[in-house]
C-alpha cells in the first residue's frame, strides 16, 4: 500500500498550490490583458447562459423562439472548445462554467417535461439527479487525482468513458442527447402528421416530425445516460480509493511516529 499514497501525492501535487485566499486576490488583480473573466471561450460560456435564459422565458408559450434560441445556445458548446486551443485561452473557470451551463440548461428543460408529461415526472428527476450527481462525483474525482480536466480519462480507468470525451464524440452523443429532450418539449406543439405537413406516405407519414426525431436521438439519450452511470460508479470508485490510499498513508505515518517515540 505504500505505492499508492506516495502516487496519489504526486498526482495531487499540481493542484495544491495555491490556497483559496490567495487565489481570490489574484483574480481581484488580475490586469485587462490578463483577465480569466474576459476570456474569449468565457465571453461565449455567458453567450449560452443569456440566450438558455431568453429561451426559458419563451418555452411555456412561443414553441419557436424558444427552441430556435436553445439550439444556439447548446451548438454554441461546440466553438468554445475551439476557441480556448485556438487563443490559448483554457482555464479551469471555463471548464466548469461550461459543464455547470450545460447541467443548467439541460435540468430546466426536462423541469419543464415534467410538467407537460405528468406520467413521466419521476423518471425527468430520475435523470436530472443522475446527471448532476454523475458529472459532480466525475469532477471531483479528477480534481483530487491532479487530472488537468475531467474530459481527460484514461482507458485504463474506463474505454468507455475514454472514447466518450474524443470531442467529437462528446459533440454528438452531446447534440443527440438535446435532441431527443428537444424533441420531447416540440411534440407537445406539433400535432400535424408528415402524410398532412410534407406528404409523406406510408409508415413514416403517421408521426409527425418531432416525433420522428425523438425516435431517431432517443438511443443516443440512451447512450448518454448509460455513459452517466459509468461515469457515477467509476468516480465513485476513484475517490474510495484515494480514501484508502490517503487512510493508509495515515496509518503508515502514524507507525512511524510510533516507532520514533
Amino acid at each position: 500500500m505504500s505505492n499508492g499514497p506516495a502516487t496519489l501525492t504526486r498526482r495531487r501535487g499540481s493542484i495544491d498550490v495555491v490556497d483559496a485566499k490567495v487565489a481570490v486576490n489574484l483574480a481581484t488583480a488580475q490586469t485587462y490583458s490578463e483577465n480569466v473573466f474576459l476570456f474569449v471561450p468565457n465571453l461565449i460560456g455567458y453567450t449560452r447562459i443569456i440566450l438558455a435564459a431568453v429561451s426559458l422565458h419563451y418555452m411555456s408559450f412561443h414553441p419557436k423562439y424558444c427552441t430556435v434560441l436553445y439550439c444556439i445556445s447548446c451548438l454554441l458548446d461546440a466553438f468554445d472548445g475551439h476557441a480556448a486551443r485556438a487563443l490559448g485561452q483554457a482555464s479551469k473557470f471555463g471548464a466548469v462554467l461550461d459543464m455547470v451551463t450545460d447541467r443548467c440548461t439541460t435540468t430546466s428543460l426536462l423541469c419543464y417535461l415534467t410538467s407537460a408529461y405528468p406520467d413521466w415526472a419521476l423518471g425527468f428527476q430520475f435523470l436530472i439527479a443522475l446527471d448532476f450527481s454523475s458529472h459532480y462525483m466525475h469532477m471531483n474525482s479528477s480534481l483530487v487525482t491532479g487530472s488537468k480536466s475531467h474530459k481527460q480519462v484514461d482507458s485504463d480507468v474506463s474505454r468507455l468513458l475514454r472514447a466518450y470525451y474524443n470531442p467529437t464524440t462528446l459533440f454528438l452523443v452531446c447534440a443527440g442527447n438535446e435532441l431527443f429532450y428537444i424533441s420531447l418539449y416540440l411534440m407537445k406543439w406539433v400535432h400535424t402528421p408528415l402524410s398532412v405537413s410534407f406528404g409523406i406516405t406510408g409508415f413514416l407519414g403517421a408521426f409527425t416530425w418531432p416525433e420522428l426525431m425523438a425516435w431517431v436521438s432517443g438511443p443516443i439519450c440512451l447512450y448518454k445516460n448509460i455513459v452517466n452511470v459509468v461515469q457515477l460508479w467509476k468516480a465513485s470508485k476513484v475517490l474510495v480509493g484515494v480514501d484508502l490510499a490517503e487512510r493508509a498513508k495515515a496509518r503508515e505515518e502514524e507507525m512511524m511516529r510510533g516507532k520514533e517515540d
